[in-house]
């Protein structure tokens, strides 16, 4: 996963643990267990991120799951409907989401990982589908992909050349 360098000290960041699995490994000696925590976290104001950790107690896998999302946040484009500003399927591995744009009072219709997600990212108004992978941490990495990769009319305008009118016809 590519990392942004997005300075978080600055933003109040709320935390959403999506899942804590038992994981074990088999050893010389038998099996040692251990816990993953996927946890998602964000400000409500356009920024979001993911991670994993792996330790021996619940919290301790949080505290590391959460560390690991503080270094991912990436920036995500909100338009004034609180929604996303045009349609895209994200994809991480086998695992797609797609993401639809909503009229103001639809709410967030979403699944569980990709809720997490908008719900942390601030996005009021959104219509996702999760096809593919059911992989929570796979679902979750691609609704990020997802959002990371929407651009505004003005960042396509300024990439284009063109001015936001011309753009949107």
């Amino acid at each position: 996963m590519k990392r942004n360098i997005i300075d978080t000290s600055s933003f109040e960041m709320n935390d959403n643990v999506v899942a804590i699995k038992r994981v074990s490994k088999t050893v010389k000696g038998g099996r040692n267990s251990r816990f993953s925590a996927l946890v998602v976290v964000g400000d409500g104001q356009g920024h979001v991120g993911a991670g994993v950790g792996k330790a021996v107690e619940i919290p301790e896998a949080i505290r590391k799951g959460k560390e690991a999302a503080m270094k991912a946040v990436v920036e995500v484009a909100i338009d004034e409907n609180g929604s996303i500003p045009h349609d895209f399927i994200g994809k991480f591995g086998s695992a797609q989401v797609m993401l639809k744009r909503a009229p103001e009072g639809t709410g967030v219709i979403a699944g569980g990982p990709a809720r997490a997600v908008m719900e942390l990212a601030g996005i009021k108004n959104i219509r996702t589908k999760s096809l593919g992978s059911n992989n929570k941490q796979n679902v979750v990495l691609a609704t990020i992909e997802g959002l990371k990769a929407c651009k505004t009319p003005e960042e396509v305008a300024r990439l284009r050349g063109k001015s936001v009118s011309e753009i949107r016809g």
